[in-house]
């Protein structure tokens, strides 16, 4: 039986467990390009990337992969046409809602990082639900950054740690990297070991700026909607071929 007619549910014999990502992130562009390449709605791309990311964090839970992170909606995007940014909103309610008796079954922790505040109360009553909901599974650490820039991130880290200077909590001597990640969006996350990103675009928009230090990064024409397990095999053979040296030699 050939590996496409296993459709990939059990690692494929040319991955090496050992060798593989603890945490991947991916950067899911191409959803309004393979929208009008369809003759559809930007709308509709948006809902075809959505079952492809399901089906990434079901590939990467079968395969033994121990976090993924998705970047959902930069502090940008918000720069959309209205009815586009509505239309997200509404879809990430809704997944939320009819997708966490399922992440719930499967053990995976859900967590959301970003500004938070500013998105719809709805929205947030949601995402507070599924991350209380799951907070002590023992899964996949599934990480939704929405709302997101790295900019941003940086600059509240750096504002919550000069007020504790401020406050006599903490001496500028003592700022060091363990300090500056604990005030991070994604503090206790690993940073990824494997960036993904699709339709080709090589630049990382404001996406886990400090955490992609030593990332390394994969990059794809194929747009996010038709990225499937096979392509992420590809990538998963291309992240082990590969020397993390972190500067030495």
């Amino acid at each position: 039986m050939t590996v496409q007619e296993t459709k990939l549910q059990d690692l494929p014999i040319d991955l090496k467990r050992e060798l593989l990502p603890k945490h991947v992130a991916v950067i899911m562009d191409g959803n309004g390009r393979w929208a009008k390449r369809q003759g559809l709605p930007r709308i509709m791309g948006h809902k075809a990337g959505v079952d492809a990311l399901k089906d990434l964090l079901r590939c990467c839970k079968d395969w033994g992969i121990q976090a993924l992170t998705a970047y959902a909606f930069s502090t940008e995007n918000w720069k959309r046409p209205q009815e586009e940014v509505d239309f997200l909103m509404t879809l990430f309610q809704r997944v939320l809602r009819q997708e966490l008796r399922e992440m719930v079954e499967e053990n995976v922790q859900i967590q959301f990082v970003g500004n938070l505040q500013a998105l719809p109360r709805s929205l947030q009553r949601e995402i507070s639900r599924s991350m209380e909901e799951t907070r002590n599974n023992p899964g996949i650490r599934f990480t939704v950054a929405t709302n997101y820039g790295g900019r941003q991130e940086i600059i509240q880290a750096c504002r919550a740690i000069a007020e504790k200077v401020q406050q006599g909590l903490l001496q500028p001597h003592e700022i060091n990297e363990q300090v500056f990640e604990s005030h991070l969006y994604t503090a206790g996350i690993a940073d990824p070991d494997l960036l993904i990103r699709t339709s080709g675009e090589m630049r990382l928009s404001n996406f886990l700026l400090w955490q992609m230090a030593y990332g390394e990064m994969y990059i794809t024409e194929t747009l996010w909607p038709d990225f499937d397990r096979t392509e992420f095999h590809r990538a998963l053979c291309a992240y082990q071929r590969r020397e993390r040296r972190f500067g030495k030699v």
